[in-house]
């Protein structure tokens, strides 16, 4: 009898607290895709992590609907196969006390979905969907628009073969943590505005492996927002970039030391702006990177680098910080053809006067570009430098310079520069240079063809 009676008591308490699986359905979930399902994946979330650890369960085949949930220490959010992990299309449902978009005039992205403070060792993984539901139908900058995942000076993060889809702006903004891996996941974030991929900001040992991206703005960022928040020891490989805006930014929030990132073996399709755009704003240091291995297809600005001053974050001083430093970087074995795209295709490096960006390699590198350069273009010998004045506020694009005096190849403000093995190809007619040096001190080129031609080599 008091056999029979013990295991009653075990089959009627639930089975998660002496399992390493907590399924949010024996936490009171009902995964219909309607009910607000938020407090049952927390209590999960909470008697997981009480428990020593273990996976938080989201069941194939369901749909759970939360508003902003708090992930813990040694908790596994695994959401499997057929499951789907979608956002409240209710602002209200979404907490107020998750930190905040660090960019300046953005208060309206500042909730999230999925939240982490201070937390070590949690893992986001499985082959189902986070799904922010962040159409604008639900969301606006007048009602608020949560970035779907936000962790805060957290440390060994796992996320892996994950989908995460239709957040509301940010897919991820990860803020001073160190020790992450993301690997295998799926981003498309179209259904609305600023849908950056992943936003590494003072981040430190951070590796994205295998990952693809089809997004609205950036799809990777690298960022600093405090000046001792530095964003170090990066290593991207594997991945294929689509997006709207840039496949991966480095810098604009700049207030610390950027230091060892290589990115390495990936495709970069169909990018409005640039693939690799690098840019130096509020005063800190930026240094020894490495881009390898990359192939690209309309992609109009295959490299975009500035060295100016703006003020980016909202915590940034108003009194701008003066401008350190941006040197040694190497791009090679890259090969990007914009056979289908207009005139205004172009590798762009610009530092300000004064302020050169230093000791930069091109090398092994095929471009292949539509030309229609004309007279007027090729003459063109003034055009705006990216000082406050001419910023007025807003970031350093391309658009204030317009269409540049070469058809491949544009650096100016710049010192050190080594161009080796530089193969151009123009479809169209162009009679602007194959390149052109700037206010460029110790620039040299050895090995520049166009059309299978020598260029004659020269230092300008």
């Amino acid at each position: 009898m008091k056999f029979l009676k013990l295991l009653l008591v075990i089959l009627l308490f639930p089975l998660a607290v002496f399992s390493k699986d907590f399924n949010v359905l024996d936490f009171g979930a009902k995964a219909d895709g309607i009910t607000k399902d938020t407090k049952a994946v927390q209590s999960a979330i909470d008697s997981c992590s009480q428990n020593g650890g273990g996976n938080v369960v989201i069941p194939g085949g369901k749909t759970v609907v939360i508003g902003t949930i708090y992930l813990k220490d040694f908790v596994t959010l695994r959401i499997e196969n057929g499951a789907v992990l979608l956002g409240s299309q209710d602002i209200a449902d979404y907490a107020t006390n998750t930190y905040k978009n660090t960019y300046k005039n953005e208060p309206y992205l500042d909730r999230c979905l999925i939240f982490a403070r201070d937390a070590k060792s949690f893992a986001i993984e499985g082959n189902g969907t986070i799904d922010g539901n962040g159409y604008p139908e639900n969301f606006t900058n007048k009602t608020g628009r949560p970035t779907l995942l936000r962790f805060l000076n957290c440390s060994n993060i796992h996320m892996n073969n994950i989908t995460l889809i239709n957040p509301a702006a940010w897919t991820s903004a990860w803020l001073y943590c160190h020790d992450i891996v993301v690997d295998g996941i799926r981003i498309k974030s179209r259904v609305n505005h600023n849908g950056d991929g992943l936003d590494f900001d003072g981040c430190t040992n951070v590796r994205v492996l295998n990952c693809s991206f089809d997004t609205s703005d950036d799809s990777i960022c690298l960022q600093s927002s405090g000046r001792d928040k530095h964003c170090k020891d990066i290593v991207i490989s594997n991945c294929i970039f689509e997006s709207k805006w840039a496949g991966m930014r480095i810098g604009l929030s700049s207030q610390g030391i950027f230091e060892s990132v290589t990115v390495t073996n990936c495709t970069f399709k169909n990018i409005q702006d640039s693939g690799l755009k690098i840019q130096m704003n509020e005063g800190g240091e930026m240094k020894n990177m490495v881009f390898s291995n990359l192939v690209m297809k309309n992609v109009p600005r295959p490299i975009f680098m500035t060295f100016c001053q703006q003020r980016a974050g909202a915590d940034t001083p108003m009194e701008m910080y003066p401008m350190k430093s941006m040197h040694n970087f190497i791009f090679s074995n890259i090969i990007c053809d914009n056979s289908e795209l207009d005139k205004n295709s172009a590798i762009f490096i610009t530092g300000m006067p004064g302020h050169n960006i230093e000791n930069i390699i091109l090398k092994d590198i095929q471009f292949i570009v539509s030309g229609g350069g004309t007279k007027e273009d090729a003459n063109k010998t003034t055009f705006n430098e990216y000082t406050l004045e001419v910023l007025k506020g807003w970031w350093p694009e391309y658009s204030l310079v317009g269409t540049l005096p070469a058809s491949g190849v544009y650096i100016r403000h710049a010192a050190n520069i080594f161009v080796d093995n530089f193969h151009l190809d123009v479809i169209g007619k162009d009679v602007r240079k194959p390149y052109l040096f700037n206010d460029v001190i110790n620039g040299q080129v050895a090995g520049f063809y166009v059309n299978g031609k020598n260029f004659s080599s020269q230092n300008n």
